[in-house]
């Protein structure tokens, strides 16, 4: 089937899916923030503190770059942000089947709303910040996107299921 590829907002379930998809499918499954800040030998945070958010979306179309030269049959998750340059769409294409994990602005801040570690929602109004950053996305990870998989009020089960009839049939068609 080759590479299947997570993009959607933050808190929408990339790297928890990720993972349970990699077991089902006995497939390695990688995270661009987590190779970024292994490369980097520091956090996310850290990076958009010292050096801004433009050098950090440069890190990550270098990593898509890499990861499209040196893997295969593998599940990756990214960064929910990865989508939002032009450049990446087509490096994830090629990369394999990008599926856009689709939630409703009220389940992603009913997840993040404890985490401090994500820097974008830093702020006095993380749900507003969620409802505008959602806005400005929404439409690009749908033209970043092989297959779109609305998450809210499913379990894993159906939307691995969804996951792997969708890409084995978007892979089936090429």
């Amino acid at each position: 089937m080759g590479n299947i590829i997570l993009i959607g907002f933050m808190g929408c379930g990339k790297t928890t899916v990720g993972i349970k998809l990699s077991y089902r499918m006995r497939q390695p499954m990688l995270d661009t923030d987590k190779l970024i800040e292994k490369n980097e030998g520091r956090t996310i945070s850290e990076i958009f503190e010292t050096n801004g958010e433009s050098y950090f979306r440069d890190l990550e179309t270098e990593c898509i770059k890499r990861l499209t030269e040196t893997v295969n049959n593998n599940i990756i998750s990214v960064g929910g942000g990865l989508p939002v340059r032009e450049e990446n769409h087509a490096l994830l294409k090629k990369l394999g089947c990008v599926v856009y994990l689709r939630a409703k602005a009220e389940t992603i801040y009913e997840r993040v709303k404890h985490d401090t570690t994500r820097p974008l929602l830093q702020g006095d109004d993380p749900q507003q910040k969620i409802r505008e950053l959602m806005g400005k996305r929404a439409g690009i990870y749908v033209r970043a996107a092989d297959v779109i998989i609305d998450v809210d009020g499913k379990d894993f089960e159906t939307i691995m299921d969804e996951i792997v009839m969708k890409c084995s049939g978007e892979r089936s068609d090429d």
